[in-house]
This record gives structure tokens, C-alpha cells and sequence, in this order.
């Protein structure tokens, strides 16, 4: 179990305090609206209203007491760099920020964020590619550079096993898991035959993925 502290109740800190609270941690949740508070309260270890521009109120939190900090502030760029500073001062391990643009995200790393995730950016690539991809049921992007989609078995790989196919061999993508008529099956052997229906998790580069939808256009 780890702690956690979430600065900013809007919707993806919100969701994420819950959630990090379904799993069995303590999260503390923090806003300036009393509101959001009062909404969040029976879902979280603690929620306290509180400016994250205080600098003495946010000390008196005992920052140093948590192990992740979630900076989820994105009404205010100075609000979250304050945020983020804080719990670097105060050593908290690892600090993950929200931001809206890569220019806020550098400089919320510069600052001393860990790690920082765009959730509209990233919402947008996943519906373009989920529009444009009639193979493609969903896309999530690891990193800049790789990707994991949910990938339909196309018509000519159909009662072929993995090893047949060579799909790792001609694109270089790895299966990591099948799903068939609601069942996961992870890491299948190189002798799983495919049938229709079925849906591949495949992880890869991009530039990977992208040449399986061109092949099969």
C-alpha cells in the first residue's frame, strides 16, 4: 500500500483518487473548492479545501509523509508548478503532473515533475486512430515512440497459429495477449490458432503498428 496525495479535484483527479482508492490505498485529496471536497470525502482516505498557493497550509499537510504526489491542476499552470515544487522540496519520491500542452509539460519536468501525461492529447490520438483504423478497436500510447492497440484478427490471418503468421518476424509488434469471446488469454504460445473474432493486444513502435494497418487496407 502506498500513499498518495492528488492536488486538484476536476475530473481526471477525481477519477484518479478514486481509483487509486479502489486499489487499496490511502489518498489525500486537496482542492480549493469546498464543493469538490465535500463530493469526494466518503471515496478517499482524506479530503481537505485547501490553496495549493499556501504555501504554510500545504506544509502543514506533511507532504513528506507521501509517496506519489498527483499534480492534476490544470486550470493553472503557476498553481501547478507551485504544486509540483512543493512536493519536490519536500521529497516526495514520485511526483506525476497533468498538463494541457508539451510546453507546460516541459516545464512542469523542469521543475520537478517525474513523469507527465497529457489526457487530452492523448484522448485526441486515441480517437483519431480508433476513426481512421477499421482494424483498430483502441489505441493507447505508452510513449512517444510505442503503443498498444487492441488489434482484430484480419481475414487472411484466420486459423493460422502465431508462428505461421510471423506477425513479431514482418513487423517487429509482440503479441502480449489474445482476447477471445471474453476470455484473455496472456502471452499465447507460438502455436495459438486464430480464429475469427478474435482480438489481439499487440505492443510495438508506432511506426509498427502503422505498417499493419497499411498491409491490410
Amino acid at each position: 500500500m502506498k500513499s498518495f496525495i492528488v492536488m486538484g479535484c476536476g475530473r481526471f483527479g477525481e477519477s484518479c483518487a478514486k481509483t487509486l482508492m479502489e486499489l487499496g490505498n490511502e489518498v489525500l485529496v486537496i482542492d480549493e473548492d469546498y464543493d469538490k471536497i465535500k463530493k469526494i470525502s466518503n471515496d478517499v482516505t482524506m479530503a481537505i479545501q485547501c490553496d495549493v498557493m499556501d504555501e504554510l497550509a500545504m506544509k502543514e499537510i506533511g507532504l513528506s509523509n507521501f509517496d506519489v504526489a498527483v499534480v492534476s491542476i490544470g486550470s493553472s499552470l503557476t498553481v501547478a508548478i507551485m504544486g509540483t515544487m512543493l512536493a519536490k522540496e519536500a521529497g516526495v519520491e514520485f511526483i506525476l503532473a497533468k498538463a494541457p500542452s508539451l510546453r507546460e509539460g516541459m516545464i512542469l519536468k523542469k521543475v520537478g515533475a517525474d513523469k507527465i501525461i497529457y489526457p487530452e492529447m492523448d484522448m485526441g490520438k486515441r480517437v483519431a486512430h480508433n476513426l481512421t483504423s477499421k482494424n483498430i478497436l483502441d489505441f493507447f500510447q505508452l510513449s512517444p515512440k510505442y503503443s498498444m492497440v487492441e488489434q482484430k484478427v484480419h481475414d487472411n490471418w484466420v486459423n493460422l497459429t502465431l508462428k505461421e503468421l510471423k506477425i513479431r518476424k514482418r513487423y517487429g509488434v509482440t503479441v502480449v495477449a489474445i482476447e477471445r469471446e471474453g476470455d484473455i488469454i496472456v502471452s499465447p504460445s507460438s502455436d495459438f490458432q486464430l480464429m475469427q473474432g478474435d482480438i489481439l493486444v499487440v505492443l510495438g513502435s508506432n511506426e509498427q503498428i502503422s505498417k499493419i494497418e497499411k498491409d491490410h487496407e
